[in-house]
């Protein structure tokens, strides 16, 4: 379509100024957020056991795992790119009988409909998974259960670590929406955006968060305010 034919079709108007429009700044906004970050994904790509064969049978490149080093070397100075080479090349050549031998389930955490189905029926609930033996969290299971995370693969260990922190994979990006979902459900417009970060957090590091002295908190909360120590001491 020529740039000054005139639409007089409003649905094709429509979709010509604003859908196409949209799509194509989001489409851009996603490439250039992204390809920013390409190499980091590609030496992150090399920690999923299904490209153990290729590293088995090919050598890195020179250039492998640069990225991810530099992100490591902040946490341990021992994180070079030949150290995470080494071990990385020695884990694939041993993950076929690593991985045979009896690996645990695990524990996740996701937010579920109720039956009606409806945002208020939504809740956390604790699920227990059988090991895939085929994905980066396998692999950091199989490293935590025969203890090889401080000796033998330590930077590895280091490197899976940081690759499950990051939520890179749809399922990690659509469980945390899910949580924060959760929450906002339950305390809909009572949030404000800093109290929702927090909200979030808690919800999130329940673990952390079950572990706190409850007396510290309150004397902590007691401080803030004349008020507020009244009320709680």
């Amino acid at each position: 379509m020529a740039q000054d034919e005139a639409l007089s079709d409003a649905l094709r108007a429509y979709e010509v100024n604003v859908h196409h429009s949209i799509l194509d700044t989001a489409s851009e906004a996603i490439h250039r957020r992204f390809m920013t970050h390409g190499t980091l994904f590609a030496d992150l790509a090399c920690l999923v056991p299904r490209n153990f064969d290729n590293i088995k049978t090919t050598d890195l490149p020179h250039n492998a795992l640069q990225d991810l080093s530099k992100c490591l070397v902040k946490f341990d100075s021992r994180a070079t790119v030949e150290n995470l080479q080494s071990e990385l090349k020695n884990f694939a050549g041993q993950w076929d009988r690593l991985k045979a031998s009896h690996m645990e389930e695990y524990n996740t955490r996701t937010v579920e409909d109720g039956s009606a189905g409806e945002e208020q029926e939504t809740d956390i609930v604790n699920k227990s998974c059988a090991s895939c033996r085929n994905c980066p969290l396998c692999c950091f299971q199989v490293l935590r259960q025969f203890n090889m995370l401080s000796d033998a693969y330590h930077i590895l260990g280091l490197a899976y670590k940081y690759l499950l922190t990051l939520s890179l994979t749809q399922v990690a990006c659509e469980r945390t929406f899910s949580t924060l979902k959760f929450i906002k459900s339950r305390l809909r417009s009572t949030l404000f955006g800093d109290k929702l970060e927090t909200f979030l957090l808690m919800a999130t590091e329940k673990d952390v968060l079950m572990g706190l002295d409850s007396d510290m908190i309150i004397d902590r909360v007691a401080e803030k305010s004349e008020l507020m120590r009244k009320l709680l001491l």
